[in-house]
């Protein structure tokens, strides 16, 4: 693996702030990329409800006003619960991709109701080398450090894959199911800890003071995999979007933020290609 570049900690007030500049940032680096019919951007997206849905709203909103499109994107949602009508196609067609210009061919979410699981894993994993890799993966974490369905422990190369949820995460996942634990999934597919950070860049958003301590443990430097999104060698730019959490520098990032919100001002105008 390549070492890291660059790792940056972002953090602002409130959950609407860590949205937007979630959503700017990503508006730009579609925009710096200059995608076309032979070159197309290819970003990683998080699933369910919660923390995405401010990033999503912004986006959309960048689409309406005309600032970006959509129409040579390719994206890969991180998961999706086996044999179950939860499904996150219909959660991210009605909150993001109907609303924006992006081909339905151009969104890839792995399917949970085919018969082949792993050939269904499989082909999620060539589809994105297809693609010629991710070049922006968003995600999140839970409170235990979890990325994607990837729980602590997870391997760092893991790939695409069957995952057994852990009992943390269902009871976690159960305030989406009316709180009844017998309705959450307890299989999922989900990306693995090594597709993440094969991306050129991560960007996590951290919502919540019950996630405050998974990023404290981040910040402080872990040398293991006990936490998934702790990855001492990662091939990427890895950025932190959170709120003012239990981070004990804070004051020294949030007096890098003169810096940090450059990154998500508007660009100049990138001329057409021909």
């Amino acid at each position: 693996m390549r070492p890291i570049r660059t790792m940056k900690l972002i953090i602002l007030n409130d959950y609407d702030q860590a949205s937007e500049w979630a959503a700017k940032y990503i508006r730009n680096k579609i925009l710096m990329f200059e995608p076309g019919p032979d070159r197309y951007f290819t970003l990683g997206l998080p699933t369910g409800e919660g923390y995405p849905l401010g990033c999503y709203k912004k986006l959309i909103e960048y689409y309406k006003t005309g600032e970006i499109s959509f129409q040579y994107v390719k994206t890969f949602n991180m998961d999706e619960y086996v044999d179950h009508p939860e499904s996150y196609h219909s959660f991210m067609w009605n909150n993001f991709f109907k609303h924006i210009d992006i081909k339905a061919e151009n969104t890839h979410i792995l399917d949970g109701n085919v018969v082949d699981l792993q050939t269904e894993c499989e082909a999620f994993e060539e589809k994105i080398t297809a693609a010629g890799g991710i070049e922006l993966f968003v995600g999140g974490i839970g409170p235990d450090g979890h990325i994607a369905f990837n729980e602590p422990g997870s391997s760092l190369v893991s790939r695409t894959r069957v995952k057994t949820l852990a009992k943390d995460t269902i009871v976690a996942n159960a305030r989406f199911f009316d709180g009844d634990l017998s309705k959450v999934p307890t299989m999922a597919l989900t990306v693995g800890v090594g597709t993440v950070m094969e991306a050129k860049e991560v960007m996590i958003l951290i919502t919540g003071a019950h996630k405050a301590f998974a990023l404290q443990s981040y910040r402080g430097g872990c040398e293991s995999h006990v936490d998934s999104v702790c990855v001492p060698a990662a091939p990427t730019d890895c950025f932190y979007a959170t709120l003012e959490l239990r981070v004990k520098t804070v004051k020294y990032f949030k007096g890098m933020m003169h810096v940090h919100n450059k990154l998500v001002e508007r660009p100049p105008s990138v001329p057409k290609k021909n």
